[in-house]
């Protein structure tokens, strides 16, 4: 029995092959006994008209038969047995030669041979109909099993299903009420406490999670938004180098992306739905155009060129936060893994794309390309490897897909799909 059918059907199949084994038996035990018992019977019979009919030939008397029955014996001319029967083993045979079937029974007496032969056609025929309805039970019985066990198996099944509703529902979630108190003390009700403080552990790791996201955002806003005036000031101030001005734009841009990251990380842990209308909203090409003016000095600097192309205007407004972070993470992983040729953003209808020259990502790395803190071999610069985990977590949060594919000679293209909101 294959453990991953569902579990009606392993109970339906359980009833079944007990009842096919249970009735198997039975009928095999019928059949077995109603064949013994009939040579038996037969045997007898035959054995004592045998003997009758030695007695009244010895004797001279005429031999009285059944009009079945037919007298074979070496003692009399005209009764003498054709050779097939004077090879029978002595006592009770039962003999099938083509389509003729009859009982024999052979006794000697002296040196002469006595044969009884009976027409079998009336006992096959009571045979066949004893066969015949052991068979139409065996049947009906499987056809019973099957049906009871279908009934058995909705009654048994239906509070698992119910609790399964439930689960998959997310009801307990969203309420107070214990899924336990719905269910019978057994089994399913044991299962229903389990989930319930399951439930409960996981209801509170999410608040603990949900608290700790929002403190962290709000008490890191504050010193970022410092440090980033206070790098605005510094760097209008008299007096500085060309390196300081450097050093100081590097802060500024640091604590830009860190104040930026915290406001996802602040919105993500929220509930869908939960962000107001009046949040900022952004156009494909306006977050291109930002995103543009933000990296493309550093590609420039590093001696990679950087493209923007539009293949097809897009008219859609999206959450101006979660554009910002995907495509400034994956513009990011381009600059990481590019040493040298260019870096394209294509812009599209409901989407972008960002193509490199870099290396490229073997297709056994692709799967885990978005889990956290995995980087690629050829890596360059800073980074723990949750800049793209970031970006699949906006994505599903958003309802927005992700997916990356190989570029021939090489490199490597990240292509994400918009949803408008």
């Amino acid at each position: 029995m294959n453990a991953r059918q569902p579990l009606k059907q392993r109970i339906v199949l359980a009833f079944v092959l007990m009842t096919l084994l249970t009735s198997g038996a039975f009928s095999f035990g019928i059949v077995e006994i109603v064949h013994h018992v009939e040579e038996r019977l037969v045997s007898t019979g035959m054995r004592s008209d045998l003997e009758v009919a030695m007695d009244a030939l010895g004797t001279g008397r005429a031999v009285q038969l059944d009009k079945s029955e037919k007298l074979y014996t070496t003692a009399a001319q005209q009764f003498y047995p054709p050779p097939a029967f004077l090879s029978l083993k002595p006592g009770f045979s039962e003999v099938v030669a083509g389509e003729q079937a009859y009982y024999a029974f052979k006794l000697q007496r002296d040196e002469d041979v006595y044969i009884l032969v009976q027409d079998q056609q009336e006992f096959e025929a009571r045979e066949r109909l004893i066969y015949q309805a052991v068979l139409a039970c065996f049947l009906v019985s499987l056809l019973i099993a099957w049906g009871l066990g279908s009934l058995l198996a909705n009654r048994v099944l239906q509070p698992v299903a119910q609790l399964a509703s439930d689960v998959r529902s997310g009801a307990r979630f969203r309420g107070s009420e214990l899924l336990a108190k719905n269910y019978a003390d057994d089994e399913v009700g044991r299962l229903a406490e389990v989930f319930d403080k399951t439930f409960e552990q996981l209801r509170r790791s999410l608040e603990r999670e949900k608290l700790f996201t929002s403190d962290v955002s709000h008490e890191l806003r504050t010193p970022l938004m410092v440090i980033g005036t206070s790098c605005e000031l510094l760097s209008h101030s008299t007096g500085l180098s060309e390196k300081q001005i450097k050093q100081v734009d590097r802060i500024h841009r640091a604590s830009a992306e860190m104040l930026e990251l915290v406001e996802t990380l602040l919105l993500l842990a929220r509930e869908k739905g939960a962000m107001t209308q009046s949040a900022s909203l952004v156009s494909l090409s306006e977050a291109a155009k930002e995103q543009g003016e933000t990296w493309g000095a550093q590609f420039a600097a590093r001696g990679i060129d950087y493209l923007c192309t539009v293949e097809e205007p897009d008219h859609g407004q999206y959450q101006a936060i979660f554009l910002r972070t995907v495509m400034s993470n994956l513009l990011r992983n381009a600059l990481h893994y590019t040493e040298r040729g260019k870096v394209e953003l294509q812009l599209f209808e409901g989407g972008f794309r960002v193509e490199d020259t870099g290396p490229g990502i073997a297709p056994e790395q692709q799967s885990r390309l978005f889990e956290p803190f995995q980087r690629g071999a050829h890596a360059r610069g800073e980074g723990l490897g949750l800049g793209l985990s970031l970006v699949k977590r906006i994505c599903e949060y958003q309802g927005w897909t992700v997916s990356v594919s190989q570029l021939q000679p090489q490199g490597c293209v990240f292509c994400v799909k918009l949803k408008t909101d």
